[in-house]
């Protein structure tokens, strides 16, 4: 599999290049690739490259903002008809494109995320707009909530995400979201699962600094349809977590009578690389079945000494009177570029319906 930055490769410049000039005869593939290339490209990681397409397309585009995103319209008809697929990432400087050299003009700004999103995504693209011009930002994008396109409406809800990953923040929205909120109502019942899974996310984000908000949303949408009730498990996946009280409720999710036995690690002893070993049993003392949300949690060694807590869900189903369950897992400690281990003593514990159990201890070893 080959590095995400290798999407900028010769042959798409080439056929990209291509179809540019077909519809802007002026526009000089040749010098466009050179200028492409010119430095040092080849070091360049995915989003430098992305950063330096924007740039460089722009030497070669009108210099008028209006005047360049009617050709960018333009040049995205026709890649389609030459068959050039929606979504393709490694369009994504069309939207950077607007970020960059349309902040200035809202007017036509918005216009061109309508038209661009449809083909690749823009919701890192709006929100310079966002922190810029705020609340007649939002006020568009609630439009956009309505739209009759899923992507358009989609971007409603992922652009305005108060903690979108990888994205800038937006410190207004986390600390009070409720001018983003209809958008969201909008797009409770949307036919699309790709728009409902971003209006779940948006949720998921609002949680983490405005709880009490996403509990009452909650409230008052559940049961209103199978798709908004999974809108709502999946937005609330933070809280449930966390073990917050009200959402368990919300969820029936108690621990009374639930059982943990037997519970041992088999491999007290781990070396990074390898994997933590667990198994325990799960008994359901109730005279009901009881829906029980199990999880677990590694309590991680970091480099200051103290442990940090990260939890793993285990599953969620109901367990009949008296259903003895013996459950086993595995905790990969194999070295991944997004988590650093630290070797000494580590911890594990059992989470049923969000209340942790008895704590073990482990040694994680070079």
């Amino acid at each position: 599999m080959g590095l995400i930055k290798d999407i900028y490769s010769v042959s798409f410049y080439e056929n990209f290049s291509k179809a540019v000039a077909e519809v802007y005869p002026t526009f000089d593939r040749q010098k466009f690739i050179s200028a492409i290339y010119k430095g040092d490209f080849a070091l360049k990681e995915w989003k430098e490259r992305m950063k330096h397409t924007t740039v460089v397309f722009h030497q070669f585009m009108p210099q008028n903002f209006p005047e360049a995103a009617a050709l960018i319209d333009k040049i995205i008809e026709n890649l389609r008809q030459n068959n050039f697929a929606d979504s393709n990432l490694a369009f994504i400087f069309f939207a950077d494109y607007i970020e960059m050299y349309g902040l200035d003009d809202f007017e036509t700004s918005k216009k061109a995320f309508v038209s661009v999103t449809q083909f690749i995504s823009c919701e890192f693209a709006v929100r310079p707009f966002i922190l810029k011009y705020k609340g007649q930002m939002i006020e568009e994008m609630i439009k956009w909530s309505l739209h009759e396109n899923h992507h358009v409406r989609r971007l409603a809800s992922e652009g305005s995400r108060p903690r979108l990953p990888w994205a800038m923040a937006i410190p207004f929205l986390k600390k009070n979201p409720s001018s983003i909120l209809p958008i969201l109502e909008n797009l409770k019942n949307d036919p699309s699962e790709y728009v409902r899974r971003s209006v779940a996310n948006n949720l998921n984000d609002i949680a983490k600094d405005n709880p009490e908000i996403v509990l009452e949303i909650a409230s008052r949408w559940k049961g209103h349809s199978k798709e908004t009730d999974g809108i709502i498990k999946h937005g609330c996946r933070t809280l449930l977590k966390q073990g917050h009280p009200e959402i368990l409720s919300h969820y029936g999710l108690e621990s009374t009578n639930i059982e943990l036995s037997s519970f041992e690690i088999k491999t007290p002893t781990v070396k990074i690389g390898d994997y933590l070993q667990f198994h325990f049993h799960l008994n359901n003392k109730n005279e009901k079945s009881k829906t029980v949300r199990l999880e677990y949690a590694v309590h991680y060694k970091k480099a200051k000494g103290h442990l940090a807590k990260k939890v793993f869900k285990i599953s969620e189903k109901i367990y009949h009177p008296n259903q003895l369950t013996k459950i086993e897992r595995n905790q990969s400690f194999k070295l991944i570029t997004t988590r650093v281990f630290h070797a000494g003593t580590h911890q594990l514990s059992i989470i049923i319906n969000g209340t942790e159990s008895e704590v073990l201890e482990f040694e994680l070893i070079f």
